[in-house]
């Protein structure tokens, strides 16, 4: 299922997809339960880790941070069952807790330790996370906490995956047939298959490594190298599932720990149904634009109506096709770019405006928003790389075509916005080489956690809020607080001063606000007739 990899807070610095069931022929599993010889590798990575620690200095260059990031490594074992066997290094990145009275006085904030973030994916990095302690909404937090991210293995200079050459990857223009031809599909299939066959050329036996079960296991050997005795946690996204199954695994040294923006744990859901799940929620975040699009029409001349603003998206798609913007965006780069509109509403500003303009003869901010940008090629198909990887080999999927065609047929019918971009995103998985596992049963029975909080927007699309209310069911004494109304795919440390106020009372005092908790909805935005400022697009995004 494509997460947003989301860098939670206002103007997030970053930003990812979700699927599965067994279906259709999917080869055996490897059973979920760890190995007598993963959990004794474990713990010898996680002692291993605690005696070293982390020797942190200046940034590589090649992450583009300020001095005041400060960046290491932790060594883990590519293989849990083989600890003293190959070990792979995982950037880590640092700013200390600054102790500071955000109010300005002379009290000084006690340390309570270092929060450690996941931004999703899988295949986003946390490196730049730190960051974020310089904004107003985390001047709080960051007084008490050592601000802690990294990059997950696969991603970026932790071990980097790549399945194919980057440069093939990124090019445009491409299509994005709403009902697809037989001859379309059966282009998709092979396209598919030859990824998958690169992903298992180019990284060999490693690739069946490459796990949600082993991210959680290198959390844990992350802790210990921090020199924690308990992980005090927060996860968007995938991120989410990342915690839940740390929670189940290791859930005698979490202290605190938030999920911002829930993946549904549910086994049966991982990864395939999810995908279908997130396929239809998308179509209603379509429609919430549109709608908001049509309210302001005196600004961008789309239509009065949703349905108006519909047409008008199609004249762009219909145009694209015979001529691609800029000769590289066509209507696959139009979809790419307009989905990210069900994932940030802070993005509908500047893409009305661009397909205004498009229509009107200036197809500049268009070109600009849409088209794939060969400096991030190589960034984009890491992630897609690490992205599948991790989802095709953390549980079985449908390997016959007709059980794709048959579930996403069918749904496109009422849901055609995202479902068969969807589709070509994770049809690698069903032609995957490595070993497939079981997913693990997420639970935690009452006391077995200290409280954990859950935060979800109502109409989030990426993760939808079926998946916040099947986590809460599912780790005793979790709360979880809802912001009504919204869709925003990541809430924590953005605009509402309600959910940063719940976040705040559980890092800072570990309070929770009962079992659920309500926020009203943070406001739309306004309407800009240059479309205004806008976030960067995820790195880690699939291409579609």
């Amino acid at each position: 299922m494509r997460t947003a990899a989301v860098h939670v807070a206002a103007g997030s610095l970053l930003l990812t997809t979700l699927a599965a069931a067994p279906a259709g022929g999917a080869p055996r599993a490897t059973p979920a339960a760890p190995s007598a010889a993963e959990l004794r590798g474990t713990a010898v990575a996680v002692a291993r880790a605690a005696r070293e620690g982390i020797e942190f200095g200046a940034c590589p260059a090649a992450e583009g941070l300020p001095g005041t990031v400060r960046c290491g490594t932790v060594t883990v074992p590519l293989d849990y069952a083989r600890p003293d066997g190959k070990r792979i290094q995982l950037t880590v990145s640092r700013v200390r807790a600054t102790g500071e009275d955000p109010a300005g006085g002379r009290r000084e904030v006690p340390r309570q330790g270092a929060l450690v973030y996941n931004p999703g994916g899988p295949g986003a990095s946390g490196v730049p996370f730190p960051l974020l302690g310089a904004l107003p909404e985390w001047k709080r937090i960051a007084a008490a906490y050592d601000l802690v991210g990294y990059a997950p293995r696969g991603v970026g200079r932790s071990a980097p995956l790549s399945c194919t050459d980057p440069k093939e990857f990124a090019k445009g223009p491409t299509e994005a047939p709403v009902h697809p031809s037989e001859a379309y599909k059966q282009k998709r299939v092979a396209q598919a298959r030859a990824y998958a066959r690169g992903c298992a050329e180019r990284a060999g036996d490693a690739l069946r490594h490459y796990t949600s079960l082993n991210n959680a296991r290198d959390l844990d050997v992350l802790r210990a190298a921090l020199g924690e005795n308990r992980l005090t946690y927060l996860g968007a996204s995938y991120g989410t599932y990342l915690g839940a199954l740390y929670a189940t695994m290791f859930p005698s040294r979490v202290r605190r720990m938030v999920f911002d923006s829930a993946v549904n744990p549910d086994p049966e859901r991982i990864w395939y149904r999810n995908n279908l799940d997130q396929s239809a929620a998308f179509e209603d975040r379509w429609a919430d634009f549109r709608a908001w699009a049509a309210r302001h029409d005196d600004v961008y001349g789309l239509g009065g109506t949703p349905d108006e603003v519909q047409r008008s998206y199609e004249r762009a798609r219909t145009r694209l096709a015979k001529e691609p913007a800029g000769g590289e965006v066509g209507p696959g780069q139009l979809q790419e770019a307009f989905l990210q509109t069900g994932y940030y509403d802070d993005h509908w500003p500047h893409r009305a405006h661009a397909l205004s303009a498009y229509l009107k003869g200036d197809p500049g901010p268009l070109v600009e928003q849409a088209r794939a940008y060969p400096e991030a090629a190589a960034e984009k198909e890491n992630a897609r790389a690490v992205y599948l990887a991790v989802e095709c080999n953390d549980a079985p999927w449908p390997t016959d075509w007709a059980v794709w065609d048959r579930d996403n047929t069918r749904l496109a019918r009422r849901a055609p916005f995202e479902t068969w971009a969807n589709v070509w995103t994770n049809l690698p998985c069903a032609y995957w080489r490595a070993p497939r596992q079981q997913p693990l049963d997420v639970r935690a029975g009452q006391g077995e956690l200290p409280p954990t909080l859950i935060l979800a927007a109502e109409r989030d699309a990426a993760t939808p809020y079926d998946g916040a209310l099947e986590l809460r069911r599912r780790l005793a004494g979790s709360a979880l607080v809802t912001e009504r109304d919204a869709g925003t795919h990541g809430v924590a440390g953005g605009p509402n001063a309600c959910v940063n106020g719940h976040l705040e009372a559980y890092l800072l005092e570990g309070r929770v606000p009962g079992r659920h908790a309500s926020c009203a909805p943070r406001p739309e935005p306004e309407p800009r007739p240059t479309g205004g400022p806008v976030r960067k697009a995820p790195a880690d995004r699939p291409a579609a």
